[in-house]
């Protein structure tokens, strides 16, 4: 039911519709100056396409698991022994992976930054 609310006509909004119809089919950007465009990729950026980075996987590398580390966790969790941290992480949302690689450390150890962490993760890996 029309309520007449609307700020454009029926006809305003048909013609919308058919002015983005190009843009939705074509299902890449339209537009003709380049620098409207989102920007590729980078060589070095994280592959986000392939889930979430947890130690033991391939590809895991020591930078990688330290980057997603740092986004789950705080320079205020440190130190802190491997129950902490994975407590941290289950707070901060991260993956159960993740979770589960820190929770196997040794309990006993306290690691002083997420360096220290990473570098016992994928060492462990």
């Amino acid at each position: 039911m029309q309520r007449g609310s609307d700020r454009l006509s029926v006809h305003r909004d048909d013609e919308m519709k058919h002015e983005l119809q190009g843009l939705l089919r074509s299902g890449r950007p339209t537009r003709t100056e380049e620098w409207h465009d989102p920007e590729p990729t980078a060589d070095d950026d994280p592959e986000v396409w392939a889930g979430p980075v947890a130690p033991g996987q391939s590809g895991a590398s020591l930078e990688k698991v330290r980057l997603e580390l740092a986004r789950h966790l705080g320079r205020h969790a440190f130190p802190a022994s491997a129950g902490e941290l994975a407590r941290a992480l289950r707070r901060g949302n991260a993956p159960g992976a993740m979770i589960d690689a820190v929770a196997g450390l040794t309990r006993s150890n306290r690691y002083e930054n997420v360096q220290q962490l990473a570098e016992a993760l994928v060492g462990g890996a």
